[in-house]
């Protein structure tokens, strides 16, 4: 792969992939084949992050609808990941262009080393010409390991692909100022330069019955792939052509612009914010939240108003602010009972609480072990 390519990640939701009739849909993903071998002709590589595994493997197993115990969710998602490798790989190679399947779990990214291992091997497929379709491994993942949802999925290998574009094909045409199914007076939103309370606030639940994740799961990645320096797009899957347009520089739906000036962000906090789960989360106070956003500075107890959750020493914590929003993540430097007890105490007195002692003159959160979100 030479310097000059871009890469570009697509993350396609259930709805997108799977018809009303609940079957997979392969002309789209002809299409997509299609598109992936004028991109490439352009110089971009193409990620695939895809859902649909459970969606395409109920009704071959004879569901009706889509269950809702564990085993059977892991039975279909074994049977229609089949289902889609094979139709990628066929469209694909119809097209020229080869396949590769890669499946992850939290457990594959919540530790660095494996993390590091899933970007090399991502990048090494990219720089082979191939076209990797990434999907969570559902076959296996129990709650404590999910991703969740696809979105967050596709914001993680962004990252690790050091992409120049994610695009989000789904349902809807971008983001609205409210739920456009709900709201007839919802207003559309071509382009984000920065997502604050009032952008996550317009964001809705997921409108369908095959999806998992709704538009503020959209966001929150669409925040982190900000703060990475990554643009990213949410439009519709039924838009024509909308890969190779987007790479040519066209507006299609709604455009998340990083700040102008690419925020100088380690690798590791990347993996903070995305490679793990969090376990919990503190909320500060103004003052503290100035001093995390503006100045960079570390979390000190004093500035902790609340802590929620039950966790351990170098788990991952939300940070945020007296609003309810998330403006930072980092690893815990003391576990949740003793974060309860330092709240709002100055150095001082933590040193002499013989409970607190270990904490004194640490941070609750060290600037080098945090990401604060554009």
């Amino acid at each position: 792969m030479t310097s000059d390519r871009k890469t570009m990640v697509v993350k396609i939701g259930s709805s997108t992939l799977v018809g009303a009739d609940r079957a997979l849909r392969r002309d789209f993903i002809a299409d997509l084949a299609r598109q992936a071998s004028e991109l490439a002709d352009a110089g971009w590589n193409l990620v695939v992050v895809s859902s649909g595994a459970i969606a395409c493997g109920a009704p071959v197993l004879g569901f009706a609808s889509k269950p809702t115990d564990m085993p059977s969710l892991q039975a279909c998602a074994s049977v229609g990941q089949c289902v889609l490798s094979a139709a990628y790989d066929e469209e694909f190679r119809a097209r020229g262009l080869l396949t590769s399947l890669v499946l992850l779990t939290r457990h594959d990214t919540a530790r660095r080393n494996s993390y590091l291992h899933a970007r090399d091997t991502l990048t090494r497929l990219v720089e082979l010409g191939v076209v990797p379709v990434v999907n969570e491994n559902d076959t296996v993942t129990v709650d404590e390991i999910r991703f969740g949802d696809n979105d967050t999925l596709a914001a993680l290998v962004s990252c690790l692909v050091s992409a120049d574009l994610c695009v989000t094909l789904s349902d809807i045409d971008g983001l609205y100022t409210a739920n456009p199914m709900e709201d007839p007076t919802a207003a559309f939103i071509p382009r984000v330069e920065k997502i604050d309370a009032g952008i996550i606030a317009s964001a809705g639940d997921s409108s369908t019955s095959v999806g998992t994740g709704g538009m503020i799961t959209k966001i929150r990645s669409c925040r982190i792939l900000m703060t990475a320096g990554i643009a990213s797009v949410i439009c519709s899957g039924s838009e024509p052509n909308v890969l190779v347009r987007l790479a040519a520089g066209e507006q299609v739906g709604t455009l998340f612009v990083p700040p102008v000036e690419r925020l100088d962000i380690a690798p590791r906090k990347l993996w903070i914010a995305l490679g793990d789960s969090t376990h919990g989360s503190v909320t500060v106070d103004a003052g503290a939240a100035d001093a995390l956003v503006r100045r960079g500075s570390s979390l000190l107890p004093v500035g902790i108003t609340q802590v929620e959750g039950a966790f351990s020493a170098g788990d991952t914590l939300d940070v945020r602010d007296e609003r309810g929003l998330t403006i930072a993540r980092g690893l815990a430097q003391a576990g949740s009972d003793e974060l309860k007890l330092a709240a709002g105490r100055h150095q001082d007195e933590i040193a002499s609480n013989r409970l607190l002692a270990a904490l004194a003159g640490k941070p609750a959160i060290h600037r080098d072990e945090m990401i604060v979100f554009a």
